[in-house]
């Protein structure tokens, strides 16, 4: 059956495209089969009382172990197959591995936290959730209309392919490949993150541990088998993906509404939510956890005003507590507990500088109502036409939605590993059909995903919020020992009730912890961690093809090893390919954001630095060489220097005091903005200048 999948041994296949497509449908419909014939199964199994402790390692080993599976029977070194999967997979099934592809672990994990902690709109420093769900769809329409179909007549292998054919010379192709590697760098770290983030949590092991054991998917499928592999175990990803998101969320729309289609009734608890924003605005329990707040910004202000001497005192106090503690003969835990204390205290000033600083914004941000978090439904910050800070907020908070928007639909136009997907249909016209169909198969999970956040809200104000902290619930303990930034309960009012300020959730754990928040069976979480991972996995396996595709395929080969045949690249790319994936699962053991900044930085990137040059040299042919190179470079170093130059976090640890100053009142996560036209203005201007006509490339079968 898996011949259905991978074609034969020789990366063709030899019955028709419509004896193929049957095929095809028979085994997709098989393999769903399958898979809710095995939940069913471990559902049962925990009734009879299988331990949580056995669940969680089997869906792991399970969906890992069938992903591996089919990329091993895929492996090829055909290079044709290796790298568009022979241009031979229906419209159909190539939206769905499009829409796995896009997922991403910024989608299923991260999205419906972004909605949760942002609201719809956000406020005047954050853009909203709904900013995301727009941006990420309407992108797709772009890829649609501006980009895909083109890309494919020219019969390409990859992106760098197409500066290449369209600019001639090296430095078009050179600039490309290197801004696909960065641009796929920063979002595959991200996706590596999540998968040692759900791996961690499903097995109980540490988290540098877990992305090595989600690792050896990722690269079962990538290495072995190319973009046929890939193609295939994308598309069992997405059934499981899809069940993963929609079986939570419909159950909790059924739980709170009585209805399971969720997307067409959470409105009801909208206003319900407005009505307890309401009462958490004016409680007095709230109020007391505001003002310890409040009293802690100013403790970290008085410490900044001389941080040597505050730093000696906190070594001097710490070091006391430790004697005090030994002198009484206290209990080993509380010894133990104080040298950690003392071990964690900054190592020096600038340091201290640093974390002080942070821990200071961070407690004014959560001295405001709503723990910070800005009103669900509200439509911008501010009031719109008030004059001074209200007008001021509403401005800015307006400017940063619609840029985070343009952002990202320029960046999925633009980004390497998604428009290669489309290389791989027969003909153009089934390229422009796969992209339809990709929405279609996106707008399932994306409709439902403002609902989840939605419902998770409801539940945790009026199911958590008042609860005692001699009861909270398990899934707190144990989401916080994987990582204690995805969520934190501390008694603040000291009331020994939990309140709404006191709750510090990430937005990694939104949807992760859905079952559990809403009561379900551990089997539905067992599913959403697959279902993440899935996600996760999906999008790490294109774009660490295509970082490795990039670096061998247009940079080695093209410059360095032009002599080397198309069947020694593909082994060259699959070693790059284990590399870049070493590389990105140790930056990400290092933890260096959320999921869902790192990801808008790459759209960002692709954005300003890919995507003018593509559009222009496809609809302008007077855009030129010389133009080209000088707007992607002028484009990229914009955006780098604005996301770098006015983060906070950036400036933090570079020891820069104050706040940033921003154009225009745009957050760094929108910096594409500012790149992009950029680069529209030098690549125009310098073609015009140089006045040197390339013609329009003419149908290819490319070189692989």
């Amino acid at each position: 059956m898996i011949r259905a999948w991978s074609g034969d041994r020789g990366g063709r296949v030899s019955e028709a495209p419509a004896g193929y497509a049957r095929r095809l449908h028979r085994l997709v419909a098989g393999y769903i089969a399958g898979l809710l014939a095995f939940l069913l199964l471990l559902a049962w199994a925990e009734q009879m009382g299988l331990s949580r402790f056995w669940l969680g390692p089997i869906f792991l080993f399970s969906t890992v172990m069938m992903y591996a599976a089919i990329g091993i029977y895929s492996r090829t070194t055909d290079p044709e197959e290796y790298y568009v999967a022979g241009r031979r997979i229906p419209p159909m099934y190539n939206g769905m591995a499009a829409a796995a592809d896009w997922m991403s672990a910024a989608s299923f994990i991260s999205l419906a936290g972004g909605l949760y902690l942002q609201g719809f709109s956000g406020s005047e420093h954050q853009a909203g959730g709904l900013a995301y769900v727009l941006g990420w769809t309407g992108g797709f329409c772009l890829v649609a209309l501006l980009v895909a179909p083109y890309l494919r007549r020219l019969g390409l292998y990859t992106v760098p392919d197409y500066f290449h054919v369209r600019y001639g010379g090296d430095w078009p192709r050179r600039l490309a490949a290197l801004a696909a590697v960065v641009c796929s760098f920063t979002y595959v770290v991200a996706q590596i993150y999540g998968i040692g983030l759900i791996a961690s949590r499903l097995t109980g092991v540490q988290f540098e541990i877990g992305i090595l054991l989600g690792l050896g998917g990722v690269l079962l499928c990538s290495f072995l088998g190319g973009m046929r592999a890939i193609t295939w175990t994308q598309v069992a990803q997405y059934v499981v993906l899809l069940l993963a998101f929609l079986i939570p969320v419909s159950w909790l729309a059924y739980k709170q509404l009585g209805n399971p289609l969720a997307p067409l009734v959470y409105g009801e608890q909208l206003a319900k939510i407005e009505e307890l924003e309401r009462r958490l605005v004016d409680s007095p329990e709230e109020k007391a956890v505001q003002a310890e707040y409040l009293r802690r910004a100013d403790a970290f202000r008085a410490k900044l005003q001389d941080v040597d001497a505050a730093l000696a005192a906190d070594r001097a106090a710490a070091r006391e507590r430790i004697r005090q503690l030994k002198a009484q003969d206290a209990d080993s835990a509380l010894i133990v507990a104080a040298n950690r204390e003392f071990a964690a205290l900054p190592k020096d000033a600038a340091g201290a500088r640093e974390q002080w600083t942070r821990a200071m914004h961070d407690s004014l941000q959560r001295a405001r109502p709503l723990g910070g978090l800005p009103p669900h439904g509200q439509a911008f910050a501010g009031n719109p036409g008030a004059p001074g800070p209200e007008g001021e907020a509403f401005t800015h908070s307006r400017a940063n939605f619609l840029a985070l928007i343009f952002c990202l639909m320029a960046g999925t136009a633009g980004l390497p590993h998604l428009l290669t997907r489309f290389y791989t249909t027969p003909t153009v016209a089934e390229a422009r059909s796969s992209v339809a169909w990709a929405l279609f198969f996106v707008a399932l999970l994306y409709l439902s995903v403002p609902a989840l956040a939605v419902l998770v809200k409801f539940e945790v104000m009026q199911g958590l919020v008042g609860s005692s902290f001699d009861a909270l619930p398990a899934w707190i303990v144990q989401w916080a020992r994987v990582d204690s930034s995805l969520v934190s309960v501390s008694d603040i009012n000291g009331d020994g009730r939990v309140q709404f300020g006191e709750i510090r959730m990430g937005a990694d754990i939104i949807m992760l912890a859905t079952p559990e928040i809403g009561g379900l069976p551990y089997v539905v979480s067992g599913l959403v961690a697959a279902g993440g991972l899935a996600a996760a996995l999906s999008t790490a396996d294109g774009l660490l093809l295509t970082i490795s595709n990039a670096l061998v395929r247009d940079l080695y080969s093209r410059d360095l090893g032009s002599a080397v045949s198309a069947q020694k690249r593909v082994i060259l790319s699959k070693f790059a390919l284990l590399a870049v994936a070493l590389l990105a699962a140790m930056v990400a053991s290092l933890k260096p954001a959320d999921i869902l900044p790192l990801v808008s930085a790459s759209f960002s990137l692709a954005a300003s630095a890919l995507l003018p040059a593509m559009v222009l040299g496809i609809f302008w042919r007077g855009t030129t060489r010389a133009g080209a190179v000088a707007g992607m470079l002028a484009g990229f170093w914009v955006t780098v220097y604005y996301m770098t130059a006015k983060s906070t976090g950036v400036r933090s640890a570079l020891g820069l005091a104050g706040e940033p100053s921003l154009w225009f009142g745009i957050q760094p996560v929108a910096a594409g903005v500012f790149g992009m036209a950029t680069g529209v203005a030098v690549m125009v201007a310098v073609s015009l200048f140089t006045r040197v006509r390339v013609p329009a490339p003419e149908a290819t079968t490319g070189n692989p």
